[in-house]
C-alpha cells in the first residue's frame, strides 16, 4: 500500500502541501494573480498515472524518499531553472517536505505543489515588475552605461540561490542590461528599445494572470514522470490532443516541432520533408524569438506561453510565416537572422525515401556511379518504396548504394526489420525485451536480398531509434561501412495510454501518459540505448555524446547487453575497414571543408563552457566584426573553389553554397573506394 501511495504521489508531482501547512508568504497583490488549486480529475489523474507507472513500466519504479526527493528537486528546478526567480530562504522552507513528495502525490493531495507553484508565481510576477520598472527609472534616457566592464551569466543552473532581494535585483538589473545591450547591436534605438522590452516583460505578467490549473499539474506531473526515464511523460488535455494530430500527419504549418525553456520557445526537431525543412535555415535548438505574418512587423514572442507562439506560428496552407531565429549556440540577438516559411500541409510522400545517381566525375560521359536514397523517417510502406528506388537505381548500374539516415528519428519498428531485409538474404535484425525480460527477435524471413553490392550507411547524432535498430544490423552482419557520427542511442520503446475512462463524470479530460515498455537490442546482444551505434568511420564533429542524445538525458536507462540472437556474419569487414579509414583520414588532411569544420570546433570546444557575455558595447560590437569578417573570408574561399565571384559583403551572398554537402562528398568517395575491393553480401 505505501508503495503505491508513494508512487502515485510521484506521479501527482504537484508537490501537494497547503498554504496553511507550509507559512508560505502569501500573494502581496492577490487581485493581480490567480490562486491555483488542484482540480478535481487531478486527484484522480494522478493515481491512475501512479499505477500504470508502477505496474507497467519498463523501468522498476520503487516508492521511497529517494524517489521523493528526486521528483522535489526535478519540480523546484522546472520552477527557477537559472536560480533567479527564488530566494535561498525559499528553497530553506521547501526543504522540510523534500521527503513527502511522493506520499503527498501518491494519496493525491497536490496542495503542497500548487503552493509552491503560486509562490512560483508571485516571485516571478514580483521580477518582471521591478524591470519594468527598472525601464521606465530614466524616463528617455538609457538607464545603463555600456562602457563599464560588467558580465552578465546567462546559465546559473548550479549557481547559488540569492540570499535577499537586493541580490535578486541585481541579478535582473543584468539580465534587463543584457536584454537592452542585444536590441542596441540591432541598431535599435532607446525609444524602441524601451517599448518593445516593457513590452516583453508586460506581456510575462499577463502569461501569469492567465496561468491555470493544468499549467501546475502538468509541471508536477512531468517532475515525477521525467525523474523516472526521459521520454515518459504526463500529456495535459491539449497536449494529448496534439499528440493524435501528430500521429495522424495531419500537420499544416512550418513542420516543426517546439518546445518551452525558460523564456524562449525552442525548436525541438524540424520534421523531414515539411517547410522549415526545405528552408535549411532551421535546426534543432534554434530559438524563435519574434513571429510575422507576411509582411506585417514581428511580435516578439520572448517570454509567451508555448500555446500562444504555436497559434501565431500555425496557418493556412500558402501563407506566409517570417521568423525571427536565434541560434541556440548564441545569446546575442545581434546574430538573430530572418526565416520567411511558406506554410504547407506535411504531405506523406514530402517524407518519402527518395533516390538520386551519385557520378564520381560529372565532366566524364562515363563516369562511376553511386546510387543515394535518403530516408527521412521509418513510416510505413517504407520498404516498398525503397524496393523501388533501388530497381531505378540497378537499371542506372550504379557500382554501389549510400543509404542516407541523417536526421532520421527513427519511426516503424516493423520497416527497420523489412528495410535491413532488402539488404540480407536472411536472418534476426533486432532484438526487442519487455519489463517481464520476455525476448522477442525480429527476423527478414523471405531469402532474398534486393542489392548485394557495396553499401554505405550514413548516420549522424540526429539519428535514433529504427534508424540505429536498421545500422546496427547491417554493422553485425558486416553487410557495409557505417559513416557518420555517433548515433543518438534511444533504444527504447514507448506506448501511449490516455487517463480517461468511459465511466468518468469529470467535467475536463484527463489527459495522456507516454511510459517506456521494452528496450531495443542489436543482433550481437547489445543495447542500442545510451550507446547508439558508432560508425565505422567517424566524421568530425562538434556534438559530444555527452552534450547532445540520450547520454545527455538525465534518468536514461542504462546500456546493457542481452544473449547473441543466432546469425552468421555476411562478412568480416575489420581490415577493409581499417583501410577505407587510412584513405579517408588522408584525404581529408587537405580537404577544404573539412578543415573549416575543424576549425569551427576547435572554436566551439573551447568557449562552449562559458556561460557569460559581456555587457560592454564596444567589446560585443568587436566580437562580432571579427566573426563577420571571419565568415567573409570563408565564404569567398569557398566560392573561389567552386569558381564562383567573391562577394563584398555577406548580405550579398546568394544560395551557391547551401546545396554543398561535404559529409555524403566525402562518403561517396568512401563508398567508391569499397566498391574497388569488390565485396558482394554472401547468401
Amino acid at each position: 500500500m505505501q508503495k503505491f501511495c508513494r508512487i502515485a504521489l510521484a506521479v501527482s508531482l504537484s508537490l501537494g502541501l497547503s498554504v496553511s501547512a507550509i507559512a508560505f508568504e502569501k500573494p502581496k497583490t492577490p487581485e493581480e494573480l490567480p490562486v491555483l488549486m488542484p482540480e478535481t480529475q487531478h486527484a484522480t489523474a494522478s493515481k491512475r498515472i501512479t499505477a500504470r507507472f508502477t505496474r507497467a513500466h519498463y523501468k522498476k519504479v520503487t516508492i521511497d524518499d529517494a524517489l521523493s526527493g528526486e521528483i522535489f528537486d526535478r519540480f523546484i528546478k522546472q520552477l527557477d531553472y537559472a536560480r533567479n526567480i527564488f530566494l535561498a530562504t525559499d528553497i530553506n522552507d521547501f526543504q522540510k517536505y523534500r521527503l513527502e513528495f511522493d506520499s503527498v502525490l501518491t494519496r493525491g493531495k497536490l496542495d503542497t505543489a500548487y503552493d509552491i507553484y503560486n509562490l512560483n508565481m508571485q516571485r516571478r510576477l514580483e521580477r518582471y515588475e521591478y524591470a519594468v520598472k527598472l525601464l521606465s527609472s530614466k524616463g528617455d534616457k538609457n538607464p545603463f552605461d555600456f562602457t563599464k566592464e560588467e558580465i552578465y551569466s546567462f546559465d546559473r543552473e548550479e549557481a547559488p540561490w540569492p540570499a535577499s532581494e537586493a541580490e535578486l535585483d541585481e541579478l535582473w538589473r543584468l539580465k534587463v542590461k543584457s536584454d537592452v545591450l542585444n536590441l542596441t547591436l540591432t541598431k535599435k534605438e532607446w525609444p524602441k528599445i524601451k517599448e518593445v522590452l516593457t513590452k516583453r516583460y508586460e506581456y510575462a505578467i499577463k502569461r501569469l494572470k492567465q496561468s491555470e490549473s493544468e499549467d501546475a499539474f502538468q509541471l508536477v506531473m512531468n517532475s515525477f514522470a521525467r525523474v523516472v526515464e526521459p521520454h515518459t511523460s504526463y500529456l495535459s488535455p491539449r497536449n494529448a490532443e496534439r499528440f493524435q494530430v501528430d500521429m495522424n500527419l495531419s500537420l499544416e504549418g512550418i513542420g516543426a516541432e517546439l518546445r518551452s525553456i525558460e523564456d524562449y520557445t525552442v525548436i525541438h526537431r524540424v520534421v523531414t520533408g515539411g517547410p522549415a525543412d526545405k528552408s535549411k535555415q532551421l535546426k534543432s535548438k534554434d530559438r524563435i524569438v519574434g513571429v510575422a505574418q507576411g509582411d506585417d512587423d514581428f511580435e516578439d514572442v520572448i517570454g509567451w506561453r508555448l500555446d500562444d507562439v504555436v497559434e501565431l506560428i500555425k496557418g493556412a496552407k500558402g501563407t506566409t510565416v517570417r521568423l525571427q531565429i536565434l541560434s541556440g549556440d548564441s545569446d546575442d540577438e545581434a546574430n538573430i537572422k530572418v526565416v520567411s516559411i511558406v506554410r504547407d500541409i506535411i504531405k506523406l510522400e514530402d517524407r518519402a525515401a527518395k533516390s538520386e545517381v551519385y557520378l564520381e566525375n560529372p565532366d566524364v560521359a562515363e563516369s562511376k556511379k553511386l546510387g543515394v536514397i535518403t530516408i527521412p523517417s521509418f513510416y510505413n510502406n517504407l520498404s516498398k518504396d525503397v524496393k523501388k528506388e533501388i530497381a531505378k537505381l540497378k537499371e542506372q548500374k550504379v557500382e554501389g548504394i549510400i543509404v542516407d539516415l541523417r536526421g532520421n528519428g527513427g519511426g516503424s519498428l516493423s520497416e527497420a526489420t523489412l528495410l535491413t531485409g532488402l539488404f540480407i538474404d536472411k536472418g534476426p535484425v533486432v532484438q526487442i525485451r519487455d519489463g517481464a525480460n520476455r525476448i522477442q527477435v525480429n527476423s527478414d524471413r523471405d531469402g532474398v536480398s534486393f542489392f548485394d553490392g557495396p553499401l554505405t550507411v550514413m548516420v549522424d547524432r540526429y539519428s535514433a531509434s529504427a534508424s540505429e535498430i536498421f545500422s546496427a544490423a547491417i554493422q553485425d552482419y558486416g553487410r557495409g561501412v557505417i559513416v557518420g557520427e555517433h548515433t543518438f542511442g534511444k533504444g527504447t520503446v514507448q506506448q501511449h495510454r490516455g487517463l480517461g475512462r468511459v465511466y468518468d463524470l469529470y467535467e475536463k479530460p484527463l489527459g495522456s501518459i507516454q511510459y517506456t515498455i521494452a528496450k531495443f537490442y542489436r543482433i550481437n546482444g547489445g543495447s542500442t540505448q545510451h550507446r547508439g551505434v558508432l560508425p565505422d568511420i567517424a566524421f568530425p564533429t562538434a556534438i559530444n555524446p555527452e552534450d547532445w542524445g540520450e547520454s545527455k538525458e538525465e534518468n536514461a536507462l542504462p546500456w546493457d547487453q542481452i544473449q547473441r540472437a543466432k546469425y552468421s556474419p555476411l562478412n568480416e569487414l575489420n581490415t577493409d575497414i581499417e583501410y577505407l579509414s587510412s584513405l579517408y583520414q588522408q584525404r581529408i588532411k587537405d580537404n577544404p571543408e573539412f578543415n573549416y569544420l575543424l576549425e569551427d570546433i576547435s572554436i566551439y570546444q573551447a568557449e562552449k563552457d562559458d556561460k557569460t557575455i559581456s555587457l560592454n558595447l564596444a567589446t560585443r560590437q568587436s566580437e562580432r566584426k571579427e566573426r563577420k569578417s571571419k565568415r567573409l573570408v570563408r565564404v569567398n574561399e569557398q566560392l573561389t573553389l567552386l569558381g564562383k565571384e567573391k562577394v563584398a559583403d555577406l548580405d550579398d551572398l546568394s544560395d551557391e553554397l547551401d546545396d554543398l554537402d561535404p559529409f555524403l562528398d566525402e562518403a561517396a568517395r568512401i563508398t567508391f573506394d569499397f566498391v574497388s575491393l569488390g565485396k558482394i553480401a554472401k547468401k
